[in-house]
């Protein structure tokens, strides 16, 4: 009888404890489905936009990706250059959420954008102003609308044609699919073509690398490109010859002034309108000053 007690108590002993075991699996199981539950909700709200373009804008867009990151940490912005036509190209083909572009969009860009199902809405983010730079030691500094057109179509090739010194031109200019290459070409070079022995460069770093290496080069870039290893040149389209400051680029006064642009397939939404809103902030037009270029509002 001792004996079919002590087994008794030992089985209900052990049910006990198997209930309780159960209990706590339970409690363990409960813990980790809202674990993973939560997981799943934060990866949920992560959300991420890519943003391709102008080299142009591209150090803007990055310093404002960057910030915004900072202040949004569930938001992922991707950044990449390439040029203004690469980027509306790209948003054309529905690649990116954000375009870069440092000129309008082109008529036949529009037309293929709406034959894909794709609506470009322009926003202006910044001003910018090309600067026309040469070496430091080149004693040149200032040239009209006109040598610079000579310049560049070919009519001119030696700077002691426009008051320099005996020292061969090496001309410099963007690739076909930037934005500033095209913006150039129309305001200066009036939609001529480009001299054919024109050094292409694909991005904007390369040509402030080629000028400051080339004591007889002649290259345009974005304003915030400039450095202590170029030299801008004043420039005279017909009214007096205006230096390149922000003074004068803010004003209007300069004569290479531009609009620098973000397009969207119809009007942003999601985290793209919030980047947007954050770029067009008070806070994101401080960015744009810090970075060289100019308020749009």
């Amino acid at each position: 009888m001792i004996s079919g007690k002590i087994f008794k108590n030992i089985a209900l002993c052990s049910i006990v404890m198997l209930i309780i075991s159960a209990a706590f699996v339970g409690i363990g199981c409960v813990d980790n489905e809202e674990t993973t539950e939560e997981v799943t909700e934060e990866a949920a709200e992560a959300e991420s936009i890519m943003i391709k373009g102008s080299d142009t804008v591209l150090p803007l867009s990055q310093a404002e990706a960057e910030e915004f990151m900072y202040a949004n940490t569930n938001a992922d912005v991707t950044v990449i250059g390439g040029g203004s036509g690469v980027g509306i190209a790209a948003l054309i083909d529905g690649e990116v959420d954000i375009a870069m572009a440092s000129r309008s969009i082109k008529d036949s860009e529009m037309e293929n954008a709406q034959a894909n199902g794709i609506n470009p809405v322009q926003h202006v983010i910044a001003w910018d102003g090309i600067a026309v730079v040469v070496n430091p030691e080149n004693p040149v500094k200032e040239l009209t609308f006109e040598q610079l057109k000579s310049i560049y179509d070919g009519s001119v090739s030696n700077w002691a044609d426009v008051g320099g010194e005996d020292l061969t031109i090496t001309v410099i200019t963007r690739d076909s699919s930037s934005g500033t290459y095209g913006y150039f070409q129309e305001e200066v070079l009036l939609d001529e073509e480009y001299r054919q022995d024109a050094l292409v460069q694909p991005a904007t770093g390369a040509i402030v690398q080629e000028v400051g290496q080339n004591t007889g080069a002649i290259g345009y870039i974005g304003y915030a490109y400039l450095d202590e290893t170029t030299t801008a040149l004043a420039l005279d389209a017909g009214e007096g010859s205006v230096e390149a400051t922000p003074e004068n680029i803010m004003a209007g006064n300069y004569p290479l002034a531009r609009p620098l642009y973000y397009y969207t397939d119809g009007e942003a939404t999601g985290l793209a309108e919030e980047f947007l809103n954050y770029v067009m902030s008070s806070t994101g037009q401080d960015i744009v000053s810090d970075v060289g270029y100019f308020p749009a509002n």
